[in-house]
């Protein structure tokens, strides 16, 4: 089995091919028909899959199985600055990408982001695939698009929202906050925005167990259990020992400081419905797949 892996050296496309070159996950083996696959790793300025023609050319060169698109605008705050930017690599690259996959029979694995919600509903319910999107930024506006365009021009398709997404690579909130909680010794975090925190490790997992399926459609994929990032930030701090206090604030006063900033969804938190009834649902609990993270983490950026 031949597989493509865009946006490899991110944090989700960096655990993938971790994975797929080990043979196995944390939460346990991979799939059969992924031992011994061909990993073709591609990143910028390799392959930019908001080139039509480039891509066109490369996935017919390649001809792979699967690709895996992990490439993507994913700074929240900088796509309402770079609209346009954001548009590209969120919506037409994911259009892109679906057109050659097409073209070559391949399956697409797609990610996605919570971000596609407004957060405005009813606040004691995870979303289900089946929950109607209305986002509120530029992010989630371009990454529903990415999802639009994937859904017509590719059948054999899967996408995968994710959300608050951590790893062993790359810069996220849990190093922020760890590296911040140093600093300062005194940080304030919203506590009115929930949602699910998610270990690379499980997401990158499940896509891998998904990918060698015929179960196509629309997942989520998210760490069980809700959460403020108040309270995500609180378990990073107890976690990693480090000597600081978290205190709350509302978004409000977190926008009134940050006036640039994108608003995001209060309610964004996921249920993984169409995972439970398919392939099954093997993601931990959000605190256990964090505690494991530190267990293993080795400070910087990667692994003891």
């Amino acid at each position: 089995m031949k597989i493509i892996v865009t946006g490899c050296k991110g944090q989700l496309g960096t655990e993938i091919i971790k994975q797929l070159r080990e043979g196995r996950s944390e939460l346990g083996p991979l799939p059969e028909k992924l031992m011994n696959a061909t990993v073709i790793p591609v990143d910028l300025p390799e392959l930019d899959i908001t080139n039509y023609k480039m891509v066109d050319d490369f996935i017919r060169r390649q001809r792979p199985d699967v690709i895996i698109n992990c490439a993507a605008f994913t700074n929240v705050d900088g796509c309402e600055v770079n609209h346009d930017a954001a548009f590209k690599a969120n919506a037409i690259g994911p259009r892109n990408l679906a057109q050659a996959a097409t073209k070559t029979g391949a399956r697409l694995v797609h990610v996605s982001t919570d971000y596609v919600f407004s957060g405005r509903e009813n606040g004691g319910i995870p979303q289900d695939e089946a929950t109607i999107p209305g986002p509120i930024s530029a992010y989630g506006s371009t990454k529903l698009m990415g999802e639009k365009y994937v859904e017509q021009f590719c059948h054999r398709h899967f996408i995968v929202r994710t959300a608050w997404l951590y790893s062993y690579y790359g810069k996220n909130f849990v190093k922020t906050i760890v590296n911040a909680g140093r600093k300062f010794g005194k940080l304030e975090v919203v506590n009115d925005q929930c949602g699910n925190p998610t270990n690379a490790v499980d997401l990158a997992h499940e896509i891998l167990q998904l990918c060698v399926t015929h179960e196509y459609g629309l997942y989520h994929c998210t760490g069980e259990g809700i959460c403020s990032w108040y309270d995500f930030a609180s378990e990073i701090i107890r976690l990693s020992g480090v000597d600081a206090t978290v205190a709350p604030c509302t978004s409000e006063e977190y926008k009134s400081k940050h006036p640039d900033s994108a608003d995001r969804p209060k309610w964004s938190a996921l249920d993984n419905r169409m995972l439970r009834c398919t392939v099954g649902n093997d993601v931990r609990d959000w605190k256990d797949a964090l505690a494991c993270f530190f267990e293993h983490w080795d400070g910087d950026n990667g692994m003891k």
